[in-house]
């Protein structure tokens, strides 16, 4: 009997090398794949009903606990948002260091999830332990740059993880220009171990494989949308981010503790490849050129190749943290007043992971009413599943042992954040007889 066919069942611990717990179940019927399903297991956290009755000062250093990765992200989204239920935009020096602290995000997280989680795949490695043995130098570079990311978050935000100094309208403190210029000399080495990443992935191995769910992204004029932008997608959609419910869905499946997002009913995926192929043209020079060297075109669509956008996302992230740098002037006051009043407002922003959005209904007092967040891991949960059956369906001639290490390739093309959903990976692949 051809393995592909035969009656299996096949099981693998917790996956190592994403943020998380979960388990795959696959089912199997007559040599064809009937079900994927990602189980996303870990309880529920129960972060929008925390935010209930809280002012809305607080939600900036509340949602900075959904992740240790990736708090600014939360943090900037959250205040955006606050800030648009109160009828108040922050622009010009306290934007720019705002961007100057998501950068230093994108930095390390990129950073950790390239070389540390994503790297051993392509390499034939279990871990970045046998990276370092047999590949010194790759860990090496891949620890200075998120050694320069972490330093850019420590001076702008107070510390690394879950950064005290960002608050609603601006920052509690604004870095003198000493601190600031002190980090120039570490950037400038980040961006050309950045610009080493893009060669370096360029030229790994990747399998053929092609996301056929819809991209979405923010995009935003003259710009890499990190921040903030209108959310476009490849099917035509483009509205502000206050319109994303209307379009955006929600709903619970047996399966996961965390809710699987749908637009008008059809699986999307946000993130780096989303990022890429709805706004390459945004790039800075230096990337669009390193991205032309890797070969990859206007658009991509293979996440065994998300590991390349990673990289040229680190070096845009580099580059426009210099320029930040090299301009800085530190904002007198380091914040703009925000007084309350009853409203609801939303916002989005990019993170490393993929589009993230909050939004707050406010009483006149400025307490919470009403609070949704939506992460980019639950977002893309179904295009993973997607992914993850078209995988198997290749490797039903695979061992066991082999189409399993495939799957979890698969999952961790996506850099997903469990935790930030509701954690993976148990594998099972029920091989039962056809129905």
């Amino acid at each position: 009997m051809r393995m592909g066919t035969e009656n299996r069942t096949i099981r693998v611990g917790d996956i190592a090398r994403v943020e998380g717990e979960g388990a795959l179940r696959v089912r199997v019927r007559g040599g064809r794949v009937e079900r994927v399903e990602l189980d996303v297991f870990e309880p529920p956290r129960y972060f929008e009903a925390l935010l209930r009755g809280r002012t809305y000062l607080e939600p900036v250093d509340i949602t900075a606990r959904i992740c240790g990765i990736c708090p600014v992200a939360y943090q900037l989204t959250a205040a955006q948002a606050i800030e648009a239920a109160c009828g108040v935009v922050v622009d010009g020096p306290i934007r720019d260091l705002r961007r100057l602290l998501y950068c230093g995000e994108w930095i390390q997280s990129h950073a950790l999830h390239v070389y540390l989680l994503h790297a051993p795949d392509f390499l034939g490695c279990d871990s970045v332990v046998e990276v370092a043995r047999d590949h010194p130098e790759v860990v090496r570079r891949g620890l200075r740059l998120k050694k320069a990311g972490n330093r850019l978050m420590e001076v702008v935000g107070g510390r690394a993880v879950h950064p005290v100094n960002p608050r609603v309208g601006g920052f509690h403190r604004a870095p003198d220009r000493r601190s600031l210029a002190d980090l120039i000399d570490p950037l400038e080495e980040a961006r050309e171990d950045a610009l080493a990443t893009v060669r370096w992935a360029a030229g790994l191995d990747f399998p053929d494989l092609e996301v056929d769910a819809e991209l979405v992204a923010l995009r935003a004029p003259g710009e890499y949308a990190i921040d903030r932008g209108r959310v476009v997608s490849s099917g035509g959609l483009d509205l502000p981010p206050d319109r994303f419910g209307e379009h955006f869905t929600e709903s619970q499946v047996p399966h996961s503790t965390a809710l699987v997002s749908t637009l008008g009913g059809r699986t999307y995926l946000v993130g780096p490849l989303a990022r890429y192929s709805l706004g390459s043209d945004r790039l800075l020079p230096e990337a669009r050129a390193a991205a032309r060297e890797a070969g990859l075109g206007p658009t991509c669509r293979n996440p065994f190749r998300s590991i390349v956008v990673r990289s040229l996302e680190l070096l845009q992230a580099c580059s426009e943290a210099l320029t930040i740098l090299r301009g800085y002037r530190p904002p007198e006051p380091s914040f703009v007043e925000v007084r309350p009043r009853a409203g609801e407002g939303s916002a989005c922003t990019e993170a490393p992971r993929g589009l993230l959005y909050h939004r707050y209904r406010l009483d006149e007092e400025g307490r919470i009413v009403t609070a949704t967040i939506v992460p980019p891991t639950s977002q893309n949960q179904l295009a993973i599943e997607a992914d993850l059956r078209r995988l198997v369906e290749r490797g039903l001639d695979l061992p066991d042992a082999d189409l399993a290490h495939l799957c979890e390739r698969g999952v961790r093309n996506h850099d997903p954040c469990i935790s930030c959903a509701a954690h993976f990976l148990r594998l099972d692949v029920d091989r039962g007889p056809a129905s």
